[in-house]
């Protein structure tokens, strides 16, 4: 598969930049004249600067250069006054234009957030790329207006990151004409070490990492200028970026219930998708989308975005890739297929009482066999260790509860596969393969309301191939995903209890944890400081009849991580969690209906109930809209949520998955 932005030949053909240099208001425009603009590549190390030149007296400047085509990113920066540096991220071509403005400056510190924390823009080449399609998702970088993403939905006023977006190119605003409010800003969006940033622009990125600290004062500090609108019309909990995507490649085959998201090598997003849009029965489709949340169209050999070959049938949790790019999905199957009629010739697989399989494609979206594998059975969480042994959760058939435990696929081949049974109330749900292979961590859910007892369990394969459950331990209540950190410690997500527990590798208890906003917690994740990302369901119970999707964040095991004053388990979040409320509009489909249907009540809940948090190369922290927010409607007729949430530069990445 070869993606323009991600695979590049070296051109030298000279080119021909033309910007411009635009600030609002009267102080700008003087500041804007006559400044040193500088076209710099970035690198793992220090940028290198390309090119330099100056503005005229209407901001307008030129670059002549021979490189036209980077492996990594080119972006513009100028400074022209102490504190004050403005940004607009290039990409990895030269374009015949660019501006270089209040929203441009945003849009790269948020999408560039890790990877500018010494003053200067710096990183892996893969990972850089992948944040300069995030910056495409807030600013038009030819002309630096407002994209389009932000400008329709499902984002526009259906959330609040285009007024929050504006707001925060208005502070800059604000800082350039008053030095007080530029001092300010500087003192209060100190980095994880208690630095003060150089300028605003870095300071802008420290704010992207850590959204919920000072809010008062920054959102004051948006106040002393209008100049860029709409804006928010009163505080918010925290200034996250947060860009929703709901296009699945086919509008009459729209998002239903994402679950979970992996990435391949080349950062595509493969989603597993619950549910026909709109019913409570299986979808045949899951939806591959690009690193910056577009759908894969096919071109350059892409796949093509929605998928609905290869046996699919109502995936839940389970999606995952391999070391060698191989996509498996674990096919739940409940109710009845309503898209197309499920193929006959694959005896004791999927159909509409929901046995399940498992499905395998390469990364063009090819299916390893028409109908998947059979084998395992409703399979939850399925995830590879070093060696690529699929590990599988399974809860077993549903009319003829046999296969409910774990089940290994051995160097990825479903034919020489072993498994160890469980009771099926237990309802294995969650498994996480330890750090060193041939080893895995399983969660009993005790059922997917949590009507028996969960427990915390561990296998291993031993000399001869086989499975042994080494460890088991009463835990929680509904226990759901399980997660292992670079310590070896295995995270659990018990949703009935509203917690998370961690165990050390050999299995001693080393606590339970709440706060910083953890509702209902389901999936976790772990990010390149070992901090543990939770995504909130909400609660389970039928009298819970309204919820808002949530994120939360723990303190990790890396002692060398902990912020001052904190431990392990402390929450880094606020106590409402990192959330996207509405700002005003209804919440759409993809094809412009209404979340429940034509003539329902309108949603304002654009963030809904989460299953998965993941993080993908750049540190952009993608939440999965579940189920809808109404528990009590949606239990049985309308459960299957809509789209994604990304956080734009959020997370720190985590070192090796990629």
């Amino acid at each position: 598969m070869l993606l323009g932005i991600l695979v590049l030949a070296m051109q030298v053909d000279a080119t021909t930049l033309n910007g411009r240099f635009s600030l609002n208001g009267a102080q700008g425009k003087r500041i804007a004249r006559n400044a040193v603009v500088t076209l710099y590549e970035a690198t793992e190390f220090a940028p290198i600067a390309l090119a330099t030149t100056r503005t005229n007296r209407s901001g307008r400047f030129r670059f002549d250069i021979e490189k036209n085509i980077s492996n990594s990113v080119f972006f513009l920066s100028t400074s022209p006054r102490s504190g004050l540096r403005y940004l607009a991220i290039l990409g990895t071509e030269i374009p015949e234009s660019a501006v270089i403005n209040e929203l441009t400056t945003v849009a790269s510190s948020y999408s560039m957030a890790q990877f500018f924390r010494t003053g200067q823009i710096s990183g892996d080449p893969f990972r850089l790329r992948i944040a300069s399609m995030m910056y495409r998702n807030i600013v038009n970088p030819n002309n630096g207006s407002v994209s389009r993403v932000l400008l329709q939905s499902p984002n526009a006023d259906e959330t609040t990151t285009l007024r929050l977006t504006q707001s925060l190119a208005n502070l800059i605003v604000g800082t350039t004409r008053r030095t007080f409010a530029k001092n300010a800003f500087l003192q209060i969006t100190t980095d994880e070490y208690g630095r003060e940033p150089m300028d605003i622009a870095e300071g802008l990125a420290n704010l992207a990492r850590d959204p919920a600290k000072n809010e008062r004062w920054i959102y004051y500090l948006t106040r002393f200028s209008r100049a860029y609108r709409p804006i928010l019309q009163s505080r918010p909990d925290q200034w996250t970026i947060a860009i929703k995507v709901n296009d699945s490649g086919d509008k009459d085959i729209p998002f239903g219930g994402t679950a979970n998201v992996a990435w391949d090598s080349w950062g595509y997003a493969w989603i597993a998708n619950n549910v026909t849009q709109g019913t409570a029965q299986s979808t045949n489709y899951n939806m591959v989308l690009r690193p910056d949340g577009s759908p894969a169209d096919g071109a350059n050999g892409e796949p093509v975005s929605p998928i609905g070959s290869g046996g699919l049938l109502g995936v839940g949790w389970g999606v995952s890739v391999d070391s060698k790019d191989n996509i498996w999905f674990g096919n739940f199957g409940w109710g009845k297929p309503t898209s197309q009629t499920y193929p006959t010739q694959f005896e004791g697989g999927p159909n509409g009482a929901g046995s399940g399989s498992v499905s395998k494609f390469n990364s063009s979206g090819i299916p390893a066999s028409l109908n998947g594998f059979y084998g395992p059975f409703r399979v939850q969480a399925i995830e590879p260790d070093i060696y690529d042994n699929i590990w599988m959760a399974s809860l077993g058939d549903a009319d003829n509860p046999v296969g409910s435990g774990v089940w290994v696929f051995k160097d990825g081949d479903p034919i020489d596969s072993v498994f160890s049974l469980v009771d099926p109330v237990d309802a294995p749900f969650g498994v996480a393969p330890v750090q060193n292979g041939n080893a895995a961590w399983m969660t009993l859910s005790g059922g997917l309301a949590g009507k028996y007892t969960s427990y915390l369990t561990r296998y291993r394969l031993n000399n001869v191939g086989e499975l042994e459950q080494t460890f088991k331990e009463q835990v929680g209540n509904t226990l759901k995903t399980v997660t292992v950190d670079f310590s070896g410690n295995a995270w659990v997500a018990s949703q009935g209890t509203s917690s998370v527990f961690v165990f050390s590798p050999d299995g001693r208890r080393l606590g339970e944890f709440t706060g910083g906003g953890i509702f209902g917690p389901w999936g976790l994740a772990v990010d390149g400081e070992g901090h543990i990302w939770v995504s909130n369901f909400g609660e389970i119970a039928a009298n819970s009849d309204y919820n808002v999707g949530r994120v939360s964040k723990l303190c990790g095991a890396n002692p060398a991580s902990w912020p001052p004053g904190k431990t392990l388990g402390d929450p880094l979040t606020p106590s409402t969690g990192y959330t996207v409320p509405s700002a005003g509009d209804q919440v759409l489909l993809s094809n412009g209906d209404p979340l429940y249907g034509q003539g329902a009540p309108p949603s304002y809940v654009p963030m809904m109930r989460q299953t998965a948090v993941q993080i993908d190369a750049a540190g952009n922290l993608w939440t999965m809209n579940n189920w809808k927010p109404r528990f009590n409607i949606d239990a049985t007729v309308n459960p299957g949520g809509d789209g994604i949430i990304i956080f734009v530069g959020l997370a720190t990445p985590p070192p090796s998955q990629y």
